[in-house]
């Protein structure tokens, strides 16, 4: 075992997971929990195998032999042992998930950063919040993205979310529309923007680059098209950035007054498109 592990590469220790150890406060747990488990399933399978084949020797026909074995009805200590096993495994592996989803999904008081994202048929809104006087945020509006003759993307128009490293970040999730989900692959983690629904995202960056993030989401037509990058950067560049917006004068903030969905669930009544608010 030793020996075997020895030559593994990095990607192998990591499980070829898209990321690398320490990009975010939580992808280092997920590493830990994706790789134990398939260890250990690789464990059980290789004891499976290894028990049928070893059965498929021993008590194949011999030569000469004619008629059925002597049949078993019940074999009580066996029949214990093939329940309890698995049953333990599922108990093991749920334990250790909640553990850490729990740990994922604990909400951070007072964050650093607290950003609201839409998501829209089919891009990304990014309000940035300022929490000691809200009409001082900024905001990007984002398109989707654009291909070249050739098929491949115009990197350059994707939106961009920026995170400064080593911050608290808190993300508030909505949709505009239907059903998107927000994934920055190399988190290690999505959650789903829901019309209706806020969901939230707690996570600290801990390593500066630009990652890729995309829905997750079937979500119509240009659902493939629905790219962004998450660029984490110093603190410095990442005010500079938020000056940037407030001297373009994306200031204020992005709210739900651009949803297309007006029957949503906190509407008093169904309101056609377009309708003024009086009738909500």
């Amino acid at each position: 075992m030793a020996l075997v592990l020895a030559g593994c590469t990095q990607d192998q220790l990591q499980g070829w997971l898209p990321t690398e150890a320490g990009t975010t406060n939580h992808v280092d747990s997920i590493i830990g929990l994706w790789v134990t488990s398939w260890i250990v399933l690789l464990i059980v399978g290789l004891i499976v195998w290894g028990l049928v084949i070893w059965a498929s020797i021993a008590y194949r026909r011999r030569k000469g032999q004619t008629g059925l074995p002597v049949q078993l009805r019940y074999n009580l200590p066996i029949e214990i042992f093939y329940t309890v096993v698995p049953l333990i495994l599922v108990l093991g592996f749920f334990a250790f998930t909640a553990r850490d989803q729990a740990a994922i999904e604990a909400p951070t008081a007072n964050p650093d950063v607290k950003i609201d994202v839409y998501a829209k048929r089919w891009a990304w809104d990014f309000n940035y919040i300022d929490q000691q006087n809200e009409d001082e945020s900024t905001y990007y509006q984002g398109i989707q993205a654009q291909e070249e003759a050739d098929g491949t993307v115009d990197e350059s128009q994707l939106p961009v979310l920026y995170l400064p490293v080593n911050k608290t970040v808190e993300i508030e999730l909505k949709s505009r529309d239907v059903a998107h989900s927000f994934w920055v692959v190399d988190f290690l983690y999505k959650k789903d923007t829901i019309p209706g629904k806020t969901n939230y995202m707690y996570f600290t960056p801990e390593k500066e680059g630009t990652f890729t993030g995309k829905c997750a989401e079937l979500c119509g037509e240009y659902h493939s098209l629905m790219l962004f990058n998450v660029k984490v950067v110093s603190q410095d560049e990442y005010d500079a950035y938020q000056q940037t917006l407030a001297d373009e004068g994306n200031t204020g903030l992005l709210g739900d007054e651009y949803n297309t969905n007006t029957n949503q669930p906190n509407n008093e009544a169904p309101v056609a498109s377009g309708a003024e608010d009086s009738e909500k």
